[in-house]
This record gives structure tokens, C-alpha cells and sequence, in this order.
């Protein structure tokens, strides 16, 4: 072999040992260190089970492959009120959930799910969340349970449907309207509303039929989309009575185990999904209201900021009940009121 072609073939392997080695390199930077089970409370339909399933891809993405999340749909693996156990017990590792389904261990839980009356807005409760306090009081709630707290989202605040105008506080008296049981019918019942137990299902023909005259169900675009506004042509938006809350938690030594790099592409990534699910709901609600304007018959009312706190205000007494149910639930109302009036929101 003569001396050329033993340098051109020292360089063919050459290149192969450096393609081994970068093919190698690749490998590894792509095999994911931490592989997570998140269950979410929302069904595979969901428009917001989409935006969901956006955010697990992108802590993949964040993370350079060390992460990867498959997220699956409501009651995939255990039932909707079953995640906080399963979480804590390692079965799932993560979940987003309404923190009211686990009212039964605390009523602590109930308060940071859908404190009623609370919120006009998703931004105030994620400001609560974020930089209030309440990211602090949450864990010390899911600590005990092996779980951790990372952030938090919201579908919005829920648009009042009603067959008769509702324009103050004070119209609400003797309106029959259809609301969940617990805080939001004690809330309701306060302000002189006569609330009555349905499930969502017949909430459509409650109201057609003279049953109800208003109903607490969901975001302006879904009473749209269900044909609410046919019968209940008063709805309230923007809204300012119910908001749940979407948890988005894991299990607690899942994450002590990662790297301060890694907590904190989880801490940004989730608070970057709470502004991105608002963002695109409050879109699509805003859809509907230009659909239901088009409509002479719908009048869509507007509360203003002094009947959103004269509403908060007796909202809070409600609140003081529920503080007085357990620890931590008084931590909470301390908390959450203590936000509120540095905010504006509330007097004091």
C-alpha cells in the first residue's frame, strides 16, 4: 500500500470514528432522562386538551429531550378525583387538575380551586398564584400528600346566563338560577338568589322550559355554542362569579431529583401555559360575543367595577365560613384576602 492510500484510508476512518461518535453523542442528548405519565382533567375533545398537550411537547423541546411528558386524557389511568393520591403515590407523576376535587381531604383545596367571586379575570389568580403567596400556601397543602405544586391555568371566568336582566347585585334576588352545590349555591343564596341543584345536561332545558331563569355553567363561548343565549338572552360577560383553577402539579420527589436547570424550564414552561390557555379561550369567547351581537335580541351586560366588589365583598363572608373548616383553609382566605386588597380588589 503505497503512502497516498494509506492516508486516504486513515481518513475514511477517520471520519467514521467522528460520525460514531457524534451519532453516539446524538443519542444520548436525545434519550430522555425523566419519562412522565400526566394525567389531565380534561377529555381528549377538549379544546383546551390540545393546548394542554402543546405544553408537554414544549418542556420536551425546553429541556433538550431530558423531559418527556405523555399526557393523557381525564380518567385514562385513574378517576378525575384520584390523581392527587395517584401522584403522590408515584402511579401517575404528574396530573392537571381542579384542586376542588380533593375538597373532601381539605376544604383548603375548594378554595383554591374556585374561590367564588374571587377572580374577574384568570390574570389575577395567576397573579395570586405567581407572586401573592398563593404558589407558597398550595404547597404547603400538597406537600404532606408527596406532591409539588408548579403553576397554575384557568379556562376563564364563567358567563351568567339569564332569562331576565341582571344588571347589580340587588337583581339577583329571587332569581331561580341552576349553580354547583357547595360554596357557589352559599355564595349565590347570600346575594338573594334561590339556587337549585341540576346537572349540566339539563341546563338547556331548564331554561327553555321556565325551570330556571339563569344558570352558573361555563365560558361565554361554550352557552354559545350550546344555543344558551335562544332562551337565556341577558348573559353577563365579561364574567366575575366562578373561575376554576387548573393545578398543574407532580409528584414531590420526582421533583427534588431534578436539576435546578430543569425545576426551572418546568416553573417557566407552566407559566407560560397558564397565559397561553387564556389567551386562546378569551379568543375564542371573544368569537362568540361578536356571533351574539349580531343578534338584536341578546343584550350582553357588563357588571360594573363597583358591583364586582360589591359582589366580592359578600362573597367574602362565605369565604370566612370556609376558612373556619380547617387550617389550612383559614390560610388560604388570609392569603387570597390579603392579595385582593393589595390589589384593589377588595376593601378592607
Amino acid at each position: 500500500m503505497n503512502t497516498l492510500t494509506l492516508q486516504k484510508t486513515k481518513k475514511v476512518f477517520s471520519t467514521l470514528a467522528i460520525s460514531t461518535a457524534i451519532l453516539a453523542a446524538s443519542t444520548t442528548t436525545f434519550a430522555a432522562t425523566y419519562n412522565w405519565t400526566f394525567q389531565s382533567g380534561a377529555q381528549a375533545g377538549d379544546s383546551f386538551y390540545a393546548i394542554q398537550q402543546e405544553w408537554a411537547k414544549r418542556v420536551g423541546i425546553m429541556s433538550n429531550g431530558d423531559i418527556d411528558i405523555s399526557l393523557v386524557p381525564v380518567n385514562s389511568i385513574v378517576s378525575y378525583n384520584e390523581t392527587l393520591d395517584a401522584v403522590g403515590a408515584g402511579i401517575i407523576q404528574g396530573h392537571i387538575a381542579d384542586p376542588s376535587y380533593f375538597s373532601g381531604k381539605d376544604p383548603a383545596f375548594a378554595m383554591l380551586g374556585n374561590l367564588v367571586g374571587a377572580w374577574s379575570h384568570p390574570s389575577q389568580m395567576i397573579g395570586f398564584m405567581e407572586y401573592g403567596g398563593g404558589k407558597e400556601v398550595y404547597n404547603k397543602l400538597v406537600n404532606p400528600y408527596g406532591l409539588q405544586f408548579i403553576g397554575a391555568a384557568s379556562t376563564g371566568v364563567e358567563s351568567f346566563v339569564s332569562k331576565k336582566p341582571i344588571r347589580s347585585v340587588a337583581d339577583f334576588k329571587g332569581i331561580k338560577m341552576r349553580a354547583p352545590e357547595g360554596m357557589v349555591q352559599e355564595v349565590f343564596a347570600a346575594v338573594g338568589a334561590a339556587p337549585v341543584n341540576l346537572p349540566g345536561s339539563e341546563v338547556y332545558t331548564a331554561l327553555d322550559k321556565g325551570v330556571i331563569d339563569a344558570a352558573d355553567y361555563s365560558v361565554f363561548s361554550t352557552n354559545q355554542a350550546q344555543g344558551l343565549h335562544k332562551f337565556a338572552k341577558y348573559p353577563l360577560y365579561p364574567g366575575f362569579h366562578s373561575m376554576p383553577t387548573l393545578a398543574v402539579s407532580m409528584n414531590k420527589m420526582q421533583w427534588d431529583s431534578l436539576s435546578p436547570a430543569l425545576k426551572e424550564i418546568m416553573s417557566i414552561s407552566v407559566r407560560d401555559f397558564g397565559y397561553d390557555m387564556v389567551q386562546r379561550l378569551e379568543m375564542m369567547d371573544r368569537d362568540s360575543v361578536v356571533e351574539a351581537r349580531q343578534d338584536s335580541s341578546i343584550e350582553i351586560i357588563s357588571w360594573s367595577e363597583e358591583e364586582r366588589a360589591k359582589f366580592r365583598g359578600i362573597a367574602q363572608q362565605q369565604w370566612k365560613k370556609w376558612a373556619d373548616r380547617s387550617p389550612m383553609a383559614s390560610e388560604v382566605y388570609t392569603k387570597v384576602s390579603e392579595y385582593l386588597v393589595s390589589q384593589g380588589l377588595l376593601a378592607k
